[in-house]
């Protein structure tokens, strides 16, 4: 099944944004956070690996997913161009993440569905602020 996080006909569970580690705790229990690229947020995502809170970054590189899988990142998005790339990687290593693309219109989730991409992201899928 892919995964389509953001539609307006499909229910969903938001993404949290924080640049910080103390902006974790103005979040909603259980929620699953955007941290935005990984490069920059390792830190962060190292935080929630040690204390089991779900997250998503944004892979600019193999090595950016790599490393956000192997400190068990939900969901890790990529560009268009990148994410076959991962996908077969994550296949191959069976990622537990999911790799998902941006998408800013519905028309783009056939062409991410025929590479075979987990699943699409709208940008109304994160929350930037309270």
């Amino acid at each position: 099944m892919m995964i389509i996080i953001g539609h307006p006909d499909i229910p969903f569970d938001p993404l949290h944004y924080v640049e910080r580690i103390e902006e974790i705790a103005k979040t909603p229990p259980n929620s699953t956070l955007w941290l935005g690229p990984f490069s920059g947020a390792k830190a962060i995502a190292k935080h929630c690996f040690e204390n089991r809170i779900a997250y998503t970054v944004m892979a600019e590189s193999v090595r950016d997913a790599l490393l956000a899988n192997a400190l068990h990142a939900r969901f890790i998005l990529a560009d268009k161009t990148l994410a076959p790339k991962l996908q077969k990687i994550a296949e191959t290593y069976l990622f537990d993440a999911k790799i998902i693309v941006p998408v800013s219109e519905e028309s783009e989730m056939e062409a991410i569905a025929q590479m075979g991409i987990d699943g699409v992201i709208f940008q109304n899928a994160i929350i930037f602020s309270e």
